[in-house]
């Protein structure tokens, strides 16, 4: 195993993370709002919705990532194995992102082939390019100390993605489409592609892959497989990345029809005028005039905010005490403040606020080790094996994420559908949209109980992995050691 220096400047680790911010702009809108876009825009029915999210993101999870990783993991090229991955997906992903939040006018058979088909071409697009990049976090160094901080970048870079999706995409949606979401959606989709690209191509132009194999380790696809059911630090990770990402996916794509159909308008109202008048008076007068769109942003600015001071504090906390250890009791912290969100009434709006605020800081802590702990699942199975498969065992925690998201997104619009939620098709038959009451309780349930569920499962998991910060120190001495005496 060949390498160069371990240190890493801080202009490539600011170029690698562009790559997960443009990654995240599309990662982001599919978590926030596809369901919402399938059943209030695109006039989808919840089941047909349900439907189309779990089977494409199954295939995505379990056909699209392993191809890819196994195919990355034998590409040699002057660039390396991960970055023309990178480089060669920039523009068509921008492109079929668009296609995939566009509404053509067809007839409702033909949307459903149109949704399908657009939402297929995107998760295989979106695995093409982000598994490489991720992968290539495990190759760009073999320093564990940089490797934190790598993931800190990193993530703080999604967290602006999640910032702009989350807090300014509603309002600006309504703004570009002159109340026309549809029209708005397509707007903003169009300079997301145009900007997402741009930073793929700076990412491929800025990194650089040091861990390279060498040229006499060679192993089969079978071996490959054969090592990763052998690793038991991998088949708890994989567990818990399925897990993370449903609760993700349940809770992100639950609360605008959390805004919309359960929290107090005028409470509400009431609530955010004095943060949007201070605003004002500053000069950002981002918001608009609909105070649902307003308090959705600012509700989920909050959280986003201390996302960001939790992920300044983790590579500190990681280092001191593990990876593991921190990522298990701030995982269970933000999981008692989804879970607290049962007890609120529709007018407690700033103990939704605080809660937010509260369950953000502590999942944020959470967010750059969980993927930094997945390179260290690299290095433990090169460890035990003497082979390195960065990317296959990348694709696989690529498909917890997708699974995840395909089986968290699906729940949403499926549990909505049993609470007897109304979508866009009643509207557009000439009934006005009038939601039972059982449709309250319904949002507050897919905010609360059932997204806390995956995440203290995952959490209980975690006392099952072994690499805590004693083996993570020996781990790294004993392949340095290795890579040394090759050179």
């Amino acid at each position: 195993m060949n390498t160069t220096s371990q240190k890493i400047s801080v202009l490539e680790k600011v170029g690698y993370s562009l790559g997960d911010l443009a990654a995240n702009l599309v990662f982001q809108t599919l978590i926030t709002y596809l369901a919402f876009f399938y059943t209030d825009i695109y006039g989808l029915k919840n089941n047909d919705a349900s439907l189309i999210m779990l089977v494409v993101g199954l295939v995505a999870a379990f056909v699209f990532n392993p191809v890819v990783g196994a195919i990355a993991d034998r590409t040699h090229s002057r660039w390396g194995k991960f970055r023309p991955w990178i480089l060669f997906t920039a523009v068509p992903l921008g492109v079929v992102a668009l296609l995939a939040f566009s509404t053509p006018h067809f007839s409702y058979q033909g949307k459903l082939f149109y949704a399908a088909a657009t939402y297929t071409l995107l998760l295989m697009l979106y695995a093409s390019n982000n598994l490489p990049y991720s992968a290539l976090s495990g190759v760009i160094t073999g320093d564990m100390g940089e490797r934190n901080s790598i993931s800190s970048y990193r993530f703080v870079a999604v967290m602006f993605a999640q910032f702009f999706v989350q807090v300014f995409m509603l309002p600006i949606i309504e703004y570009a489409g002159g109340g026309d979401k549809a029209v708005g959606m397509e707007t903003v989709m169009t300079w997301l592609a145009i900007v997402g690209t741009v930073m793929l191509i700076i990412t491929f132009l800025t990194t650089r892959e040091r861990i390279v194999p060498t040229a006499e380790q060679k192993s089969s696809l079978k071996e490959d497989l054969s090592d990763l059911v052998k690793n038991r630090p991998w088949l708890i990770m994989l567990t818990v990345t399925i897990l993370i990402f449903i609760t993700l996916a349940m809770k992100g794509g639950s609360y605008v029809y959390y805004f919309n159909n359960y929290v107090d308008p005028d409470s509400l109202e009431r609530f955010i005028n004095p943060i949007l008048a201070g605003l004002s008076a500053i000069g950002l007068n981002f918001f608009g005039n609909d105070p649902t769109s307003a308090g959705f942003g600012l509700f989920n600015a909050g959280g986003i905010i201390f996302m960001i001071v939790g992920i300044s504090l983790s590579k500190r906390l990681a280092d001191k005490y593990g990876k593991r250890d921190v990522y298990r009791y701030a995982l269970i912290a933000s999981t008692v403040f989804i879970l607290i969100f049962y007890f609120f009434p529709a007018k407690s709006v700033g103990l939704m606020f605080a809660s937010q605020i509260l369950h953000g800081f502590f999942y944020g802590i959470t967010i750059p080790v969980l993927w930094a702990m997945i390179a260290d699942v690299a290095d433990f199975s090169e460890w035990k094996n003497n082979r390195r498969a960065t990317a296959i065992i990348f694709s696989a925690m690529m498909v917890g994420l997708k699974t995840g998201l395909a089986v968290g997104g699906a729940l949403v619009t499926w549990i909505l559908g049993l609470y007897g939620y109304v979508n866009k098709d009643a509207a557009e038959a000439g009934q006005p949209i009038v939601q039972p009451e059982t449709v309250t309780s319904g949002v507050k349930m897919l905010v609360s109980v059932y997204p806390s569920i995956p995440f203290l499962l995952a959490a209980g998991l975690l006392f099952f992995y072994v690499i805590n910060k004693k083996m993570e120190v020996q781990i790294q001495n004993e392949l340095m050691a290795r890579r040394n005496s090759t050179k």
